[in-house]
């Protein structure tokens, strides 16, 4: 049990340190709209890198992210009768639904890595007037999808625990749960 718990607490951590990593590529992407904007009106000399490489960064930022966002609960989630039931019960539907869940995220993780390896193989740019290369990004992809998978499976095994009452998981030693499993 004490393993399942290191593991389960494990890829929480690591996804939790990748999301407030990744978070900081907001700021750059900040600033670089800023640079454009102000070249653009101020001197009437717009680039041609700053709009591609902040898409480049916010296409790394949203895959990177997933894992982040479900250890804390913040996908969409559609709860109008899944809010009038129990912890429970909330956690047996979880894990019914989980399927769906694998099925998409081990699909994306199958069709991008191969994605990325053909993208990396050919040193993959954007064929602009910048040319940038976009093979880092396109890897990005397994590599937010595996943690994302990761977060899903830590995910399940919570709901599994809280659906049948079992001792490797307690919501309430999760700062991000209240007692009665809801998120804060």
């Amino acid at each position: 049990m004490r393993a399942i718990s290191a593991f389960m607490n494990g890829v929480t951590r690591m996804n939790k340190a990748i999301g407030v990593a990744v978070s900081f590529l907001v700021f750059a992407m900040f600033v670089f709209i800023l640079l454009e904007v102000f070249l653009r009106y101020a001197f009437n000399a717009p680039t041609v890198w700053t709009n591609e490489l902040t898409q480049l960064l916010f296409g790394a930022y949203a895959v990177l992210s997933g894992g982040y966002l479900l250890a804390h609960r913040g996908h969409v989630n559609v709860d109008l009768i899944y809010s009038l039931f129990g912890p429970r019960m909330q956690a047996a539907i979880d894990v019914f639904t989980s399927i769906l869940f694998f099925i998409f995220t081990l699909a994306l993780l199958y069709f991008g890595v191969d994605m990325a390896r053909e993208s990396i193989s050919s040193w993959e740019t954007s064929y602009s007037a910048w040319n940038p290369p976009i093979w880092p990004v396109k890897a990005c992809i397994p590599i937010g999808t595996a943690l994302l998978v990761l977060q899903g499976v830590v995910k399940l095994l919570e709901d599994i625990a809280i659906a049948c009452n079992l001792s490797y998981y307690r919501p309430e030693d999760h700062p991000e749960h209240d007692p009665k499993g809801e998120q804060l």
